[in-house]
């Protein structure tokens, strides 16, 4: 299989993951399982470290989505508790178009990973 078809199925997996489960969970069990299998991707031709700056932001930034995402959107319901006189209907439509800026800039970190690398570069000196 292509490395790409790997790292958006190993995304997919996360996304999915992310409605039921916070992000702890996700973070120390799950991306540890799937970091070897990340590590051996060759993607963009980046260096090990670059790739796994990366793949770090491309998991957070999709957690983010997956919280904003029906049918479960966490983040809905933290806010309907805050505001518990809002309609649960009326979050989720706020909340769509942020879900689709989201995946927007999703898409544009995987296609471009340049616009995650270049701070790290900057502060190391490269």
């Amino acid at each position: 299989m292509s490395p790409y078809l790997i790292l958006i199925l190993v995304m997919a997996l996360i996304f999915l993951l992310g409605w039921p489960l916070e992000w702890v969970p996700i973070v120390l069990i799950v991306v540890p399982i799937l970091l070897p299998t990340v590590e051996a991707l060759e993607v963009h031709g980046l260096a090990r470290y670059e790739l796994m700056v990366w793949f770090g932001i491309l998991v957070a930034v999709n957690l983010q989505t997956a919280w904003l995402s029906p049918p479960v959107a966490l983040s809905a319901y933290f806010l309907k508790g805050v505001v518990p006189n809002w309609d649960l209907k009326d979050i989720y439509l706020g909340m769509m178009q942020f879900m689709m800026i989201q995946l927007f800039g999703l898409i544009l970190l995987f296609l471009f990973p340049q616009l995650v690398l270049w701070l790290p570069k900057i502060m190391s000196g490269g």
